[in-house]
């Protein structure tokens, strides 16, 4: 009878990454997409309002094209989903594949800034007014969901960007699956939250993330659905439910609902370079800290992402005084 029967997959089978990685599921057919157009009351850059989705030049769910329009592959209440969004004329034009594409398209809107209010921010410093005058097509997105936005965040914990970015790539491409559509090669939605649950020790270990931030990510996706119910709360309930997973600060949570909710007031603190680019931009102090930047951002209270993301915007930094963080790959021990 050897041989006859495959092998039934058990737990350790799972675990070792035999089922339920993305490079057993094949690719869906590329049939014709689903179509939505639509028109901004307002000036629109894709590039401004979509960055901040993107996870590093190679991010695998994310792909902007040279020829203007940008690609998205997510993971919706629906299901699996992929996006191409482009301008044409005054508009822009939606069109998605996948289970998850109706999802999409009824947020395309939203997801473009179309539920942000740029006229409610008033520029109180020459550099944000210019900031503004030469970004008109700035708009805070909405992306609707939380776990997309929350898992990278929790990459991008104490260590260079550079490292979260590597961590993702390798995850999503390992564990994710293939875009639905006529995407650009290598797009990959990533993995469902019982997948990343599954995910061995050493993988991560592979993917230089340490323990401590594998462990948080494993607590999220325990209670994924909990946490994907957040987007219907105000961003202040929304990071407070997620600070209640152990792991996840007031870093993780704000740099969370910038992206899930379009939040225009939750300025990022606790970040290593922030406070000094703010101080050094509005008050010429490069040894700012979260509780200078507070006070800075103060006369902007209702938009203070909004101020600190023209401050970023603006490219006035102060210049490096000391070597760049050192890059340590766990992966190599």
């Amino acid at each position: 009878m050897a041989g006859r029967f495959a092998p039934r997959p058990t737990r350790t089978t799972v675990r070792g990454g035999h089922v339920a990685v993305g490079a057993g599921v094949p690719r869906q057919a590329a049939g014709p997409g689903r179509v939505r157009d639509w028109v901004p009351d307002g000036p629109l850059d894709l590039g401004l309002v979509l960055g901040p989705l993107r996870r590093g030049p190679g991010d695998p769910t994310f792909r902007a094209m040279p020829d203007g329009s940008v690609w998205r592959a997510s993971r919706t209440p629906a299901g699996p989903g992929t996006l191409r969004v482009c301008a044409y004329g005054g508009g822009v034009r939606g069109e998605a594949w996948g289970p998850g594409a109706g999802w999409l398209l009824e947020r395309l809107p939203e997801l473009l800034g179309a539920a942000d209010d740029p006229s409610a921010f008033v520029p109180r410093h020459r550099l944000l007014a210019m900031t503004r005058h030469r970004r008109p097509g700035l708009r805070l997105t909405r992306s609707g969901l939380v776990l997309e936005s929350l898992i990278p965040s929790i990459l991008e914990q104490k260590v260079t960007t550079d490292e979260a970015y590597r961590a993702w790539r390798l995850l999503v491409r390992k564990y994710g699956e293939p875009a639905p559509g006529p995407v650009p090669a290598r797009m990959c939605v990533m993995p469902a939250p019982r997948t990343w649950a599954l995910i061995p020790s050493w993988e991560w270990h592979r993917a230089g993330v340490d323990d401590k931030r594998a462990s948080t990510i494993l607590r999220a996706v325990r209670v994924a659905a909990r946490l994907e119910e957040a987007v219907g709360m105000e961003p202040g309930a929304a990071r407070a439910r997620l600070e209640v997973v152990p792991g996840i600060g007031p870093w993780t949570s704000a740099e969370t609902v910038q992206r899930s909710h379009g939040a225009a007031d939750e300025v990022t603190v606790g970040d290593l370079h922030l406070p000094g680019i703010v101080g050094w931009a509005l008050a010429g102090d490069r040894d700012a800290d979260d509780a200078v930047m507070l006070e800075l951002l103060e006369p902007y209270a209702g938009q203070r992402h909004r101020a600190a993301r023209l401050i970023l915007l603006s490219g006035r930094v102060p210049g490096r005084r000391a070597p760049k963080m050192p890059v340590w790959d766990i992966g190599q021990f």
